[in-house]
């Protein structure tokens, strides 16, 4: 069985633009997933990246091109510039990192929730209610929003430092078992090419 760690910000519309597509690779394949919700910002200013604002604006305006393009190719409502963007990415993680320990709902169905409410629906993943509905309709309990905080900011900083050392700087980012790297939703096809083993 091969494994896949997901390092993924709740922040990101790359993230977003994944959909569940992960989801039904690793289920082709029999792969497992490991979600890692990272700081974006800091792995950014970590890892030699420039959070999009502080980007030259030749580089602003062809990102929001190319996620014009990507959204629609996908046919995936999206908004550009989302009201409450950006916002405070912790609470939502902290949300996924709960749901991950405790078990027993979709997990990648939470994460794209998350990301949904962000880019396609004009919410504040930050907001408490929006964090609890978003685990609910993903089958896991909504009082996760308020337990484990302190082993969620633990874990998203040890993500953080995991991913530096493995060599992340963006998301979303995949790893194989084999350390073949993937970085962003435009790769899926070769993540999936690689796990039926026709890469090279």
């Amino acid at each position: 069985m091969a494994d896949i760690d997901y390092f993924f910000a709740t922040l990101s519309p790359y993230s977003y633009l994944a959909g569940t597509r992960l989801e039904e690779i690793a289920d082709r394949h029999g792969a497992t997933i490991t979600y890692k919700p990272v700081d974006i910002v800091t792995l950014f200013g970590r890892t030699g990246g420039t959070p999009p604002k502080d980007r030259h604006v030749a580089r602003q305006e062809y990102r929001l091109q190319e996620l014009r393009r990507q959204s629609d190719k996908l046919d995936m409502a999206l908004n550009l510039k989302p009201a409450h963007w950006p916002t405070n990415a912790a609470p939502s993680s902290y949300a996924i990192i709960a749901a991950s320990k405790a078990g027993g709902g979709d997990l990648g169905g939470l994460c794209h929730a998350i990301l949904r409410a962000c880019w396609g629906e004009e919410k504040d993943i930050a907001d408490d209610a929006v964090i609890r509905a978003c685990l609910e309709g993903a089958g896991f309990d909504p009082g996760l929003a308020d337990s484990g905080l302190l082993v969620g900011a633990e874990t998203y900083a040890a993500n953080l430092e995991e991913a530096v050392e493995r060599g992340v700087f963006g998301a979303p980012f995949y790893i194989t078992t084999d350390d073949q790297r993937f970085w962003g939703q435009d790769q899926l096809d070769d993540l999936d090419r690689h796990l039926a083993g026709r890469a090279k």
